[in-house]
């Protein structure tokens, strides 16, 4: 799907698609945002381009080289973008385009980040003044967006926390598992920013002319390193909470194996002693003892019962 933008006094408004022509459009829009385009809208944007629209596999190829370089249609900048679906977060690479005149903008998927900047579009809050600002509000908003996320994971992280900590009759298995979630949550955020990080210092080579777009590039370069340092901390306070719910686990297992395990001291003796009654010898002097089943029965009682007083008193149970 194609949609199409354009500056109208210093504010980004999308352009109505009264009809389907293709040419009024395109010279139009200040910036054209292809999402999951079919075979006839990706004829249209090389027709624009004057050459062949990335594939699928060379937006994902993690070299530097591939994914930010300059050539004849402008200068390409492949970034990672952050996407929840089904619970879960994923990581899909959006194209950026940066013409002289217009900014393309192409995609395999729905993107929160470009769904919440035509929101805004829409409101008229998206002050920019040339295409090249829209790709740097682009990041801005990425790095935000990314700022929110650390935050509501963090959140969740406390909400663990109690949980191993604090709670006593918690459910361990799936605390694992919420930890796990918040864990691969993290190293995508991570990821992001990695890549973001590494995109913020081609633009300011290449846009190194435009001095109004520097200070903005240098600020979303120490909002990324602060929030780097912020996902360290959540890998640290992750481990730390793995590491003591399967401390907890383990706490868990012994108690049980200690049970076990005095329960057999427990038992020992008594089964001693009716071993030793159960044998079937002609000369036994209790054989024919009148109170010998009940004294056997007491000695197998107080037997059992030694043990048990003597781990009590020692305070082992």
């Amino acid at each position: 799907m194609l949609r199409f933008f354009k500056i109208n006094n210093g504010l980004i408004q999308e352009i109505p698609k009264e009809d389907d022509n293709f040419a009024t459009l395109q010279q139009e829009a200040d910036w054209i945002d292809a999402a999951e385009p079919d075979d006839d809208e990706r004829l249209q944007l090389q027709a624009i381009l004057s050459t062949d629209l990335p594939e699928s596999d060379d937006v994902e190829e993690i070299e530097a080289s591939a994914r930010c370089f300059v050539d004849q249609a402008g200068i390409h900048v492949h970034s990672l973008f952050l996407n929840q679906t089904e619970g879960r977060h994923k990581t899909s690479t959006v194209a950026c385009i940066l013409q002289n005149d217009r900014l393309i903008t192409i995609r395999e998927s729905e993107v929160a980040d470009f769904r919440l900047l035509r929101m805004r579009a829409r409101r008229g809050q998206i002050a920019v003044d040339s295409p090249a600002q829209l790709l740097v509000t682009l990041f801005e908003n990425k790095v935000e967006n990314h700022a929110d996320t650390l935050e509501d994971l963090h959140r969740q992280l406390e909400g663990v926390s109690h949980l191993v900590l604090e709670e006593n009759e918690s459910e361990l298995d799936s605390i694992i598992e919420k930890l796990a979630r918040l864990e691969d949550s993290n190293g995508k955020i991570r990821l992001c920013l990695m890549d973001t990080q590494r995109d913020i210092s081609f633009l300011l080579r290449h846009l190194r002319n435009r001095h109004e777009y520097s200070e903005t590039l240098r600020e979303i370069m120490r909002d990324v390193e602060t929030l780097m340092s912020h996902t360290t901390f959540l890998f640290d306070k992750i481990n730390f909470l793995m590491n003591s719910t399967q401390g907890f686990i383990n706490i868990e297992q012994n108690k049980i194996i200690k049970i076990f395990s005095i329960a057999s001291v427990v038992f020992l003796p008594p089964t001693l002693v009716a071993s030793i009654y159960g044998m079937n010898f002609h000369v036994m002097p209790e054989l024919n003892w009148t109170y010998g089943y009940p004294a056997a029965l007491g000695l197998m009682v107080c037997s059992g019962f030694a043990p048990y007083w003597y781990f009590k008193h020692r305070g082992w149970l």
